[in-house]
């Protein structure tokens, strides 16, 4: 009579936990360089430690080894086709990396780090409760449930995100006009923009680009709107109209 047979959890506890790190050594690493854009961009919020002015570009090179990383994941190797760069352009992880480059030989503007922020603590969260899996799924509750409120707020934090990536839009082209950047930042970043609508995993800058896009055809629409300001908002929507993405102009 065959004996029945056993099967063998995996061990729980810090020994686990060291071999997930050894298994899974770009995952970790991810998580610990979100750990440090998380910290860079509150040490520039409160300059407690160091001077603020480098901690907000050690932020953005942090978000650029991250998505550098990711892309590296999830992209085939380097080809010089049509076809590669196509695909190359509609990864998150790309816009990321374009958008840490435009804004590295700026001033520091603190709205920029916003996006990178909630990027981090959404994906830093999320792999963090892996890792507290990794030790044992009764421990370490405080932590778990600042997890899970994170994870709860996803869908705003997300929205929050895609507001920040449109109002930067204007806010580039103010910063022109103040020294603060280069005359190509607004063209770059407008470029950047297209790239987050016309994005195929991520939903939320295309859906407040249409919200905000409808707000002001209303406010257009209003009688009592004098005209100077209607000829002002129909001019923004023609811009708006030339941003529209491309698989919605074909629809």
């Amino acid at each position: 009579m065959a004996e029945p047979t056993t099967t063998t959890q995996p061990e729980r506890g810090w020994p686990n936990l060291k071999q997930h790190v050894v298994e899974h050594k770009i995952e970790v690493g991810l998580w610990a360089l979100r750990l440090l854009a998380i910290l860079f961009t509150i040490a520039y919020f409160i300059p407690i430690f160091g001077n603020p002015y480098n901690v907000y570009y050690k932020a953005l090179i942090s978000n650029s080894a991250i998505n550098a990383l990711r892309l590296h994941q999830r992209m085939p190797p380097i080809q010089f086709s049509a076809a590669f760069f196509a695909e190359l352009c509609l990864e998150d992880s790309f816009h990321y990396l374009f958008y840490a480059s435009i804004f590295l030989y700026a001033s520091p503007i603190a709205l920029v780090l916003i996006p990178i922020f909630l990027f981090a603590l959404l994906h830093f969260s999320s792999y963090s409760l892996t890792l507290l899996d990794c030790i044992g799924q009764n421990r370490m509750w405080a932590a778990r449930l600042m997890i899970s409120l994170v994870e709860f707020q996803s869908g705003n934090i997300l929205r929050f995100i895609a507001l920040t990536e449109v109002i930067l839009m204007p806010i580039t082209i103010f910063l022109v006009f103040s020294g603060r950047a280069g005359l190509l930042t607004p063209f770059i970043y407008y470029h950047f923009l297209r790239l987050r609508l016309n994005s195929r995993r991520n939903p939320y800058t295309r859906n407040v680009f249409y919200e905000i896009k409808n707000s002001i055809s209303i406010l257009a629409a209003k009688p009592s709107v004098p005209p100077i300001i209607k000829r002002i908002l129909s001019y923004f929507l023609h811009f708006l109209q030339m941003m529209e993405p491309v698989r919605q102009q074909q629809q």
